[in-house]
């Protein structure tokens, strides 16, 4: 018969083995260290977007062949339009652009243009060109697209005859658009859209920078082809309506022209508002102005960027997660899991 203290030390190995059995699950335990907690990275803010450039065409008649030039002479320099806004004449060169046109094919159809097949007179309206020819001659070349369907997005500035307030057409027919933009009072017959007229665009807004700001241009370059009332008096009709609407718009288009990022100014002295054989010359005047611009433009731009890579990092460093600070959990909760019993104790 076994002793006493044989007895003991029986019942108490067994009462271990079943402590040990609870504890563990029945599976051996691994002196192991605990798993590296997962941490999910801290999500980074998108990278800035790139400087949206905007073209402002003003308005100036045959005086807008220089858009031309200055497109062209940006476009080779790596500087390239991502919305258009334009008046009057410039809302013509700046539907063909936003079509798809590059500056080259611009400058062939500015060669090649006949102006004589856009005077469409009525004789019936005192002589004023009625415009249609002109509305048509735009949609065939933007291949009829709408403005909203056009490569850019685009904008044309009129002025809405009984109101006189400015209208932005940035949807709709892209050739009925421009007529009403370059519907000159007095030249002229005003464009009738739904139950409103429309006259020149020049006449609230000569250089529609507002226009590209509102396409969702972060710099605007305009161009402004405007002649400046003084000198020499002009004699024929076009020349006197012309300097008359220049005079109206002068205030409002020195305001507006403050807001651009950079202004592009051709020489175009000696080229008037009909004068359609100089157009090279006007093409010419509008590439050295653009030269000249472009260490203004180039600079803006550089400002531009380098104010968005601050931003980016600043929304960087707010994202990022806090250091650790204090008591740091070393696993407590794997500890428990292997002996229940195990009293809770600081990290070290």
């Amino acid at each position: 018969m076994p002793s006493t203290s044989a007895l003991i030390r029986f019942f108490a190995a067994a009462m271990l083995l079943t402590a040990l059995g609870a504890c563990g699950g029945g599976k051996p335990v691994r002196d192991t260290a605990p798993p590296a907690p997962v941490v999910a990275p801290a999500p980074q803010p998108p990278a800035s977007p790139p400087v949206r450039i905007g073209l402002a065409l003003g308005g100036g008649a045959a005086k807008g062949f220089a858009h031309i030039g200055a497109i062209k002479m940006l476009e080779a320099n790596g500087i390239r339009a991502d919305v258009v806004a334009g008046t009057s004449a410039g809302s013509v060169v700046g539907a063909l652009y936003a079509s798809g046109m590059d500056p080259f094919a611009l400058q062939e159809r500015a060669t090649a243009l006949d102006e004589s097949s856009l005077r469409d007179v009525r004789l019936f309206s005192g002589g004023l060109v009625q415009g249609q020819a002109l509305q048509d001659y735009v949609n065939s070349e933007v291949g009829r697209l709408p403005i909203d369907r056009l490569k850019k997005p685009f904008a044309a500035v009129a002025t809405r005859l009984d109101t006189g307030d400015r209208v932005v057409f940035v949807r709709g027919n892209t050739g009925q658009a421009v007529r009403a933009s370059s519907s000159v009072p007095g030249v002229f017959e005003p464009t009738r859209i739904g139950a409103h007229s429309y006259v020149d665009g020049g006449v609230v807004s000569p250089v529609p920078v507002d226009a590209a700001r509102q396409l969702g241009a972060d710099l605007v370059i305009a161009v402004d082809i405007s002649s400046k009332a003084g000198g020499s008096t002009p004699t024929a009709l076009a020349g006197i309506v012309n300097q008359s609407i220049t005079i109206m718009g002068q205030t409002l288009g020195r305001q507006e022209l403050a807001r651009a990022d950079v202004v592009i100014r051709p020489q175009l002295d000696g080229i008037g508002p009909v004068s359609f054989e100089q157009r090279n010359a006007a093409i010419l005047a509008g590439e050295r102005a653009a030269l000249a611009a472009l260490p203004q433009i180039r600079a803006r731009i550089d400002a531009l960027e380098r104010e968005r890579r601050g931003q980016a990092a600043q929304r960087r460093a707010q994202a990022a997660p806090a250091p650790a600070t204090g008591d740091i959990d070393c696993g407590d909760s794997w500890v428990r899991r292997l002996n229940p019993f195990a009293r809770e104790r600081p990290c070290g």
